[in-house]
């Protein structure tokens, strides 16, 4: 008999203790939930103003947009305005122009975006790793092609490429396939390889800057904890580095990537369009700006900027960042 209550006895016991578990638990995760939302409402009010500012400048050209998209205007003759619905975006998508321009978008933002994050994250590690000392010089010295005006820094890769003023083709004339005769701007291959090589060594350093500060984030204690366990220096960098700092890759992919995908300027300044290098930024410009068609070049300003919302969700479902979690609320 004594047996067979000593366990009665000790559940009934444990059940005090499993239920002030049971509370302690509630506590916390309520303190979390309250945490939470004075975070949340204190980020509105730090936030707000600014956003609503933003809202009312950005709001009212998009919907602009929008609204002249559907009708087939010519700014050189108001008076034949006319309702069209989605006419004008029936025209765009059913253009071979508008594919090919999207194409050499998609092209340039790939492989810039791709290049700038191996090389992005090659500068934040050296950049972090640095001697203190030395810190301040090298973001310094890596910072100076993202500070230059980004009209400054086209003209002067162009004139260094250009056939007649350049100076790349006399310095690197024993690489295969560059000659002095070689004109970069006359093809498209090589067009495009100036505009990326461009856009990579302009953009670069925003790229770092960024991965440097989800650099600062990783804990240094799993580092070192990997590195005990024998973990080689590739094993640490894909199983501790990159995984705590998923949210800051996903944010300097996706600035990058949005950037990338408006390109206009180097594409405007080296070629104009020239030799298959038009994206969809100069497609716009020359219906809306030069040719004055403002019902065309509205309805591509308005699939340009649904390209760039597809962008933002494509990157937000593909990185997965848990930010309750990188906050450390769970």
């Amino acid at each position: 008999m004594t047996s067979a209550t000593a366990p009665t006895r000790g559940s009934r016991a444990a059940q005090p203790a499993a239920g002030g578990q049971g509370r302690d638990a509630a506590r916390r995760r309520s303190a979390a939930s309250d945490r939470t939302r004075a975070e949340a409402r204190l980020g509105w009010y730090l936030a707000g103003p600014a956003f609503v500012v933003m809202l009312a400048v950005t709001a009212y050209p998009i919907l602009q947009a929008v609204w002249e998209s559907l009708f087939s205007f010519r700014l050189t003759a108001p008076d034949e305005r006319a309702f069209v619905g989605l006419g004008n975006y029936r025209v765009v998508l059913t253009d071979e122009i508008w594919w090919r321009d999207l194409g050499v978008t998609v092209l340039i933002t790939v492989i810039t975006v791709a290049v700038e994050l191996v090389l992005g994250f090659a500068l934040a590690l050296v950049m972090h790793r640095a001697v203190r000392s030395l810190r301040g010089v090298l973001r310094t010295a890596i910072l100076v092609p993202y500070g230059i005006i980004t009209v400054v820094s086209a003209f002067a890769w162009f004139y260094a490429f250009d056939i007649n003023s350049g100076f790349i083709n006399a310095w690197f004339d024993w690489v295969p396939g560059i000659d002095p005769d070689l004109n970069w701007f006359a093809q498209t291959g090589t067009s495009l390889t100036v505009i990326i090589l461009s856009e990579i060594w302009k953009t670069t350093p925003f790229i770092s800057l960024l991965l440097l500060a989800g650099l600062a984030q990783v804990p240094t204690e799993l580092e070192e904890a990997a590195k005990v366990d024998g973990a080689t220096w590739w094993q640490v960098l894909r199983r501790v580095i990159v995984p705590n700092m998923k949210a800051a890759i996903m944010v300097a992919v996706l600035f990058r990537a949005l950037d990338a995908f408006r390109i206009f300027d180097n594409v405007f300044i080296m070629t104009n369009g020239a030799n298959g290098t038009e994206v969809l930024s100069l497609l716009a410009y020359r219906q809306a700006i030069a040719r004055l068609e403002i019902g065309l070049g509205s309805a591509i300003s308005v699939l340009l900027f649904g390209c760039v919302v597809a962008i933002c969700v494509v990157a937000i479902k593909l990185f997965k960042v848990d930010l309750a979690g990188a906050r450390g609320e769970r």
